[in-house]
């Protein structure tokens, strides 16, 4: 067979009955539907990047060992090109149930804590026909969407599709109280914590997280208010002022070393 470790996530997907959710979910007034998204699904997990690549699903045996339908090429870019955006929902509602019923089986936290980390990312297309294509900040065309992850793990937990122009605070409160919503539907009963960048330091996020009892680590831009408010903390007899270690880069690129610390109460 082709692809060889696909095994795995094959195995995996026919456990949470993903093609059967993606049936039950989706309605597009055809059939085979949830062959065509676990073919897609298969196909870019084997390293594919093109509908025309898919076809390598249909190398002798590997059919029968994934145990679905595996559909040509032509046939995956007509399924594409029939979804819509009133699709999105009903295609969140798979990952949703994926997720719960992959932590109901043994891999979710459980009463542990867990931490979310979100940020965005930048996925460069090619071609100017894809709907919300455009230049981000970096002068790349593509998509920006926000994926959040499990960071013990890496697993994504949710993510959003969004223009390649948005910014990065573009729904990401929306994005946030989802998330905590999903990860609590899935089973996550201990104390959640969420990590981010400077990007998604805004009053609406922040009010989201506090709502929803979630403790947080975000990263602050310094200006000349936020100076002034950190120098008129009290520092605390025997407490460390300053800290040493490795806090990321600078906007040059070069190692931040240093850090302020505060303890208040």
């Amino acid at each position: 067979m082709a692809s060889a470790g696909l095994l795995l996530p094959a195995t995996l997907g026919q456990h949470l009955q993903l093609r059967e959710l993606v049936e039950y979910h989706v309605d597009l007034g055809e059939a085979n539907v949830g062959h065509k998204a676990v073919t897609l699904i298969h196909a870019m997990l084997a390293g594919r990047g093109s509908i025309d690549a898919a076809d390598v699903l249909q190398v002798r045996a590997t059919q029968t060992v994934l145990g679905h339908a595996v559909l040509a090429p032509s046939t995956l870019g007509t399924f594409l090109r029939s979804l819509t955006f009133g699709h999105v929902r009903p295609l969140d509602a798979v990952g949703r149930e994926a997720l719960r019923r992959a932590w109901a089986a043994g891999q979710g936290p459980g009463d542990r804590d867990l931490t979310r980390d979100l940020d965005f990312t930048i996925c460069e297309t090619y071609g100017v026909l894809k709907q919300e294509v455009d230049f981000a900040y970096t002068k790349v065309r593509g998509y920006h969407p926000l994926p959040a992850s499990r960071a013990d793990s890496g697993e994504v937990l949710h993510s959003r599709l969004r223009g390649g122009s948005a910014i990065t605070q573009r729904g990401a409160a929306g994005f946030v109280r989802e998330t905590f919503a999903r990860v609590r539907e899935a089973g996550a009963t201990g104390q959640l914590t969420m990590r981010a960048d400077s990007g998604f330091c805004s009053g609406r996020v922040l009010r989201t997280r506090r709502q929803a009892g979630v403790r947080f680590s975000v990263t602050a831009r310094m200006n000349p208010s936020l100076q002034k408010v950190i120098a008129a903390i009290p520092r605390r007899p025997g407490a460390p002022s300053r800290a040493t270690g490795t806090f990321g880069v600078d906007e040059n690129g070069q190692p931040i070393s240093e850090a302020d610390v505060a303890e208040v109460p």
